[in-house]
C-alpha cells in the first residue's frame, strides 16, 4: 500500500513500492538535499535513492525535502522528519558545521545519520557515503596542467581558482585536492575564490572581475564545479575573450557536456549520482536491519565509502558518458552541438 505524506514547500514524498529483499521492519527514511543550484538532486539522486530502496524495502517510506540553500529550513526539515518517526537520516547539509547538532540530536534518539556527499567533520555521523572529494580537486587540476603543458603554455603562467561554497567541507576537500595538484605544476594561481552556496552567478560575477584585474595572464581556470566553471566561461564570453582558456568542472551536468563538446569548457567529473545514492539506500536498510555497514575507509572518523570519479575531456566524452549510457545523443547533442558531437564520433 503507498504512503503519502503531505509536506510543506519543497517537499517530494515518496512511497516505495517493489519486490526482492526486505528490511527486517517497514520505517521511515528521510533523504536531505541541500540545494537547488545544481539540478542533480532531483534528477539523479533523489530518484537513484529512491529507486533502489524500492528494490530493498517496499514497505518502507520515504520522505525527500531539499533545502534551497537554507540552514534554518534544513533544520526544520530535519526536526519534522524526527517527529515523522524517521529510523535512519541521509543527509546532504547546507552548512557542514552546523550539521554537527543534527547529528547529535538524532543520536540521542537512536536514529542513525548518514552523510551523503559533504562530510560533517565536527561530529560523526554513523556513516559517511560519497565520491572522494580530494581526489577529484586533484584529478581536475592535474588534468588541466598535462593539458596546458601539452598546449605549451610557459611555466610561470597564471590560472584563477574557483572553489565550492565556504560552509561545504565537500567543496573543502575538493579546494585542498586543486592545491594539490597545482602545487608542483609550475603555474601560479593568481587568485582564489570561494563561491556562496556554489552560485553560477557569484562564480561569474568574481571571474568578470579577475579578467579586467589579469587580461591576458589567465592561461587557465580551475573551477570546483560545472556550475562555477560555466560562470567563469560566461564572463570570458562577456568580455570578448577568444578563446576561452582552459576551464575545469564537476558532475558531468547537460550543460558541461555540452560546453566541451563546444570546445569552451575542458574537463568535468563523471560521477553518476546515482551510484553514490544506491550505496547511501544499502547503508540504511543495513541499518534498519539492526546491523552494522562494513566501510571501505574512514573520513573525520566516520566509517565511509568514498568511489573513484573519472576525468571527461572531450578526447574521451563518447567512451565515458554516451558509450556508458550516462547521457544520450538525443539530450545533449541538439542544436548548436549537433556539428560538434558529430566531429567527435557522437551520433544519435
Amino acid at each position: 500500500m503507498k504512503r503519502f505524506i503531505p509536506q510543506i514547500g519543497l517537499t517530494v514524498v515518496a512511497a516505495l513500492m517493489g519486490s526482492a529483499v526486505m528490511a527486517q521492519e517497514a520505517a521511515t527514511v528521510a533523504f536531505l538535499m541541500p540545494d537547488q543550484a545544481s539540478t542533480r538532486y532531483e534528477q539523479h539522486d533523489f530518484p537513484g535513492f529512491q529507486a533502489e530502496m524500492a528494490k530493498l524495502c517496499a514497505d518502507c517510506t520515504v520522505i525527500y525535502q531539499n533545502a534551497n540553500a537554507d540552514v534554518s529550513l534544513q533544520q526544520q526539515q530535519f526536526n519534522s522528519v524526527l517527529t515523522q518517526g524517521a529510523k535512519v537520516i541521509v543527509l546532504d547539509p547546507v552548512d557542514s558545521s552546523a550539521a554537527a547538532a543534527l547529528v547529535t540530536l538524532a543520536q540521542s534518539q537512536g536514529v542513525k545519520v548518514i552523510a551523503y556527499d559533504r562530510p560533517i567533520p565536527d561530529v560523526p555521523a554513523d556513516f559517511y557515503v560519497s565520491f572522494d572529494n580530494q581526489g577529484i580537486g586533484k584529478a581536475i587540476a592535474e588534468s588541466l596542467v598535462a593539458h596546458m603543458k601539452a598546449a605549451g603554455v610557459p611555466e610561470g603562467s597564471g590560472v584563477l581558482q574557483i572553489n565550492g561554497s565556504p560552509t561545504d567541507a565537500a567543496a573543502g576537500l575538493i579546494r585542498d585536492g586543486i592545491h594539490e595538484g597545482l602545487a608542483n605544476s609550475g603555474y601560479k594561481t593568481l587568485a582564489e575564490f570561494d563561491t556562496p552556496d556554489w552560485a553560477p552567478p557569484k562564480a561569474q560575477e568574481w571571474a568578470a572581475g579577475q579578467i579586467t584585474r589579469f587580461g591576458a595572464e589567465i592561461m587557465g581556470v580551475v573551477a570546483a564545479n560545472d556550475g562555477t566553471g560555466g560562470g567563469a566561461i560566461a564572463a570570458f564570453k562577456a568580455a570578448g575573450v577568444d578563446p576561452v582558456p582552459p576551464v575545469t568542472g564537476n558532475d558531468a551536468t547537460t550543460a558541461a557536456l555540452q560546453l566541451i563538446i563546444a570546445g569552451d569548457q575542458y574537463n568535468t567529473i563523471s560521477k553518476p549520482s546515482e551510484i553514490v545514492a544506491a550505496a547511501a539506500a544499502n547503508v540504511a536498510v543495513t541499518f534498519l536491519k539492526g546491523e552494522t555497514p562494513e566501510p571501505k575507509t574512514s573520513l573525520y572518523n566516520t566509517p565511509s565509502e568514498l568511489f573513484v570519479p573519472a576525468v571527461v575531456t572531450a578526447e574521451n566524452i563518447k567512451a565515458e558518458i554516451f558509450d556508458k549510457g550516462i547521457a544520450t545523443a538525443e539530450e545533449i547533442c541538439t542544436g548548436e552541438y549537433v556539428e560538434g558531437c558529430k566531429a567527435l564520433g557522437i551520433t544519435q
